[in-house]
């Protein structure tokens, strides 16, 4: 069985969460780059979401106010090009350094068992602009109805599930 590829960020320049493409239709991604080398993930919306709680409930932990902060310069480095797509990520803190890991496995199939895994290490203050910009691109999509809670297209009429398809928002 091979080993899983890692690639190591040591320390990295820039970390971000963005999405591109229409609402209800983007793909998300996670971007680092650390000197000439820029890592591109292919992520969920729920896994944006969970980054960003995640970070928010760590740095929170590591007694470090994640203050609302300018997240406008944090736009994906161009061109967008994805190494692989996420299955798994964890999140890490090494208290020596006091960095913060951000770990990305591979999607693979059970056939494949070995996949590429990246390491990314931020600091804290980096680690919270991720969490802001992660929230803000997860909210920047559609609209969620306010009775079932699923996204409504803003082109069509929503046929909410919870008026058993009478109610139309």
């Amino acid at each position: 069985m091979p080993s899983p590829e890692l690639i190591e960020l040591e320390r990295a320049d820039f970390v971000t969460v963005d999405a591109l493409g229409a609402p209800g239709q983007r793909t998300f991604y996670l971007q680092a780059a650390q000197d000439d080398l820029v890592i591109t993930l292919i992520i969920e919306k729920a896994q944006a979401a969970a980054i960003a709680i995640a970070l928010r409930n760590a740095l929170e932990q590591l007694g470090t106010p994640v203050e609302e902060e300018d997240v406008s310069g944090l736009e994906l480095i161009q061109p967008v090009e994805p190494l692989f797509r996420v299955g798994q990520l964890r999140l890490g803190y090494d208290q020596t350094r006091d960095l913060l890991l951000i770990v990305a496995e591979e999607l693979v199939s059970e056939q494949d068992a070995a996949g590429t895994r990246v390491h990314i290490w931020a600091t804290r203050h980096q680690m919270a602009l991720l969490s802001h910009k992660a929230m803000a691109v997860v909210a920047a999509g559609r609209p969620v109805c306010p009775l079932c809670h699923e996204p409504m297209d803003p082109h069509e009429p929503h046929v909410c599930v919870k008026g058993n398809g009478r109610r139309r928002l």
